[in-house]
């Protein structure tokens, strides 16, 4: 299973089954797969020990019962607080493991600076030590982030530039991407066109509508980043 080759729409659960579990917890990731998904979207950010950690949020007080920013918090810290009511902050590597390679990845790089903090290196580090370059997409709305990540991964791991803006399209100049990401919004026919003509997959976000979902479909997207990857499976048909 690869990012690239699939014929019919991915159903790529945001976060996991982020509307039935707690977001970016093994739980969530598990459950998402247990719905049918071919993988999932989540978030990654570097500890203050510098390992890759799953958690959307800079700081720490929305999804867990602890304060502060992740980026000051070494990784003994972060496993020591509790997500939603028993789950962990859980590392990158722990995501592999419990999942597997027969699993989509879609990584996005938490980082929207100039300066490299060594973020793109780390993930970049663990996809290469568990093997999952076809199995990983790494993403950011940062496109310099994006651009790093490239020079770092292997050549047949794509990058994705994520988008909520149409002129955001520029950051493409930057990185020579294998996919766009935009909010769903911003996807129609001319758009649809501009992507076939720059040989750009198009995962699109965040659809819990089973009719927008089913207009993005008509329209030939590849995947459909979801809360709800069980409800939209059902709902279309995939």
């Amino acid at each position: 299973m690869d990012w690239f080759s699939a014929d019919t729409t991915l159903i790529i659960g945001h976060r996991g089954a982020s509307a039935d579990a707690v977001e970016n917890t093994l739980a969530a990731f598990e459950l998402a797969r247990a719905q049918g998904a071919e993988g999932i979207e989540f978030d990654v950010q570097l500890s203050a020990d510098g390992w890759p950690v799953v958690m959307h949020d800079g700081d720490v007080a929305r999804t867990t019962n602890g304060q502060g920013k992740v980026s000051e918090l070494k990784l003994a810290d972060l496993k020591a607080l509790t997500v939603g009511t028993d789950q962990q902050v859980p590392t990158l590597a722990e995501v592999f493991e419990t999942l597997g390679p027969d699993f989509l990845y879609n990584v996005e790089l938490k980082d929207y600076g100039l300066r490299d903090s060594g973020l793109a290196t780390a993930v970049a580090d663990c996809i290469g030590q568990f093997g999952y370059h076809q199995q990983a997409l790494v993403s950011s709305f940062n496109p310099i982030i994006v651009r790093r990540a490239r020079q770092r991964l292997a050549p047949e791991t794509g990058v994705a530039l994520i988008r909520y803006q149409a002129q955001m399209k520029a950051g493409h100049w930057l990185v020579e991407a294998a996919a766009d990401h935009p909010h769903y919004s911003l996807v129609n026919t001319d758009y649809m066109s501009w992507a076939h003509e720059n040989n750009l997959r198009v995962n699109v976000w965040t659809v819990d509508d089973p009719a927008e979902a089913q207009r993005l479909l008509d329209l030939g997207i590849h995947g459909l980043i979801t809360n709800k990857p069980g409800f939209m499976r059902e709902q279309l048909g995939l």
